[in-house]
C-alpha cells in the first residue's frame, strides 16, 4: 500500500477511532482515556490495526485456510512496497462479516478496515514507520498459527513454549509498537530497560486473558490455548475441556498457567518503573491494566474453578472503581508495589 505525504486525520475519522477501541476493549478504553495527545491516537489506531487481525483468528465461523488467506492480504495491505488495494481485501472478508445483531463491535472495525487504514496512513511518519513492523509481525504470527492447525478446525496448542510463541505474536508485538512509541526521545539506558522488560509486561496480560477465558475461547473461537501436555498429565481431552467431568483436571491447568504468568510479575513493574511521561504518555495508562491483571490473578488463585463453572473470573466492579479513583488522585512510581501487594492479598475497595 503506497504512502503519500502524511496529513492530519479528518476529525470524524479520528473520533470514529476513539469510539471503536471504547467498544472492542475495556482494557484499552480504560488505557487510551488516560493518555494525552499524540500518543492517545497513535495508541488507538495500533490497537484498531492489531484488532482486525485478532478478530480474523479468533473468528469461529471462518475456516482457518480463508482465515490465513485473509491475513495475509491484510498484511500486504500494511506493506508499502505491495501492491494490495483495501477493495480487495474488503471483498474477500466482507461475505464472512455477520450481519444485523450478530455484528460484535469487532467485526465493525473490520468492517471498517477502509477507515482504520486511512486513519492511520494519515500519521507523522516516524509513528507510522514505528507501528508497521509489530502490526505485521503480529499479523504473520496469527496467519501461521491458522495455518498450523488448518486441519483441526481452531487452535489446539501443545506445549508451554507454543502458548508463549503465540503470547509473543498476540501480545508481545503489541507491547513492541507501544514500547516503540512511548521510548521516543527516552535516553538510551531507559530505552534499553523497556524493551528487555517489554516482553514481560505484555505476556502477564496476556497469559492472565487465556486463564480466565477458557470457556469463551473454546465455544466462541474453537481455540484450546492451555497447553495440551498440561491438560494429558490432568487425563484431560483437550476436546473437552469444559465438560464437568473435566473441571478439576482444567481447573489444575488454568492454576499453572496462572503461576507462570506471575513469574512475569516484577520485570512487568520494572516496565512501569521507567516508562517516561511524554508525548502525551501516562503512567497510570499502563498501570491500571497491570493492577487489574494483578487482581484477576488473585481472583483465578482463589476460585479457578469459576472459570469452567461460570465461564470468567473478574476482579470485582467496585475494585476497579476503588483502583480508577487511586489514578484519579495521583499514584506514584514507588506506590506501585504497595498497591501490587494490597490487590494481590484482597479486593482494593475492601
Amino acid at each position: 500500500m503506497t504512502t503519500g505525504q502524511p496529513e492530519f486525520t479528518t476529525d470524524a475519522d479520528l473520533e470514529w477511532c476513539y469510539d471503536a477501541v471504547h467498544g472492542v476493549s475495556r482494557t484499552f478504553s480504560i488505557t487510551i482515556d488516560r493518555l494525552e495527545e499524540p500518543m492517545a491516537r497513535h495508541i488507538c489506531i495500533g490497537y484498531l490495526l492489531c484488532r482486525v487481525a485478532d478478530t480474523i483468528e479468533d473468528a469461529g465461523h471462518i475456516p482457518p485456510g480463508d482465515q490465513t488467506d485473509l491475513l495475509e492480504t491484510y498484511d500486504r495491505l500494511l506493506d508499502p512496497d505491495a501492491d494490495q488495494s483495501v477493495e480487495t481485501f474488503m471483498d474477500d472478508v466482507k461475505p464472512w462479516i455477520p450481519r444485523g445483531e450478530a455484528r460484535t463491535d469487532d467485526w465493525e472495525v473490520v468492517a471498517h478496515t477502509p477507515r482504520v487504514l486511512r486513519t492511520f496512513e494519515s500519521l507523522e511518519e516516524e509513528p507510522r514507520e514505528i507501528m508497521r513492523e509489530p502490526v505485521r509481525e503480529l499479523v504473520d504470527g496469527m496467519a501461521m498459527f491458522t495455518d498450523r492447525y488448518a486441519d483441526e478446525g481452531g487452535l489446539r496448542l501443545q506445549t508451554l513454549d507454543e502458548l508463549e510463541e503465540y503470547c509473543w505474536y498476540a501480545a508481545g508485538t503489541v507491547g513492541t509498537l507501544i514500547t516503540g512509541l512511548v521510548a521516543r526521545g527516552a535516553s538510551p539506558e531507559r530505552a534499553e530497560e523497556m524493551r528487555a522488560n517489554a516482553r514481560s509486561f505484555a505476556l502477564l496480560l496476556q497469559l492472565v486473558n487465556i486463564a480466565k477465558d477458557v470457556d469463551s475461547d473454546y465455544h466462541e473461537e474453537n481455540n484450546v490455548y492451555l497447553p495440551a501436555e498440561w491438560l494429558a498429565e490432568e487425563d484431560v481431552d483437550i476436546e473437552r475441556v469444559t465438560h464437568e467431568e473435566n473441571h478439576s483436571g482444567v481447573t489444575n491447568v488454568i492454576r499453572r498457567v496462572t503461576g507462570r504468568a506471575e513469574t512475569y510479575l516484577d520485570d512487568a513493574q520494572r516496565y512501569l518503573e521507567v516508562v517516561p511521561e511524554q508525548h502525551g504518555n501516562r503512567l497510570s495508562a499502563w498501570a491500571i491494566p497491570y493492577l487489574l491483571a494483578v487482581g484477576t490473578m488473585r481472583e483465578l488463585r482463589e476460585r479457578p474453578e469459576d472459570v469452567v463453572r461460570e465461564g470468567d473470573v473478574k476482579v470485582p466492579r467496585a475494585e476497579v472503581y476503588a483502583l480508577l479513583q487511586q489514578f484519579e488522585e495521583g499514584v506514584s512510581r514507588h506506590r506501585l508495589a504497595d498497591l501490587r501487594n494490597e490487590m494481590a492479598e484482597e479486593p482494593l475497595h475492601q
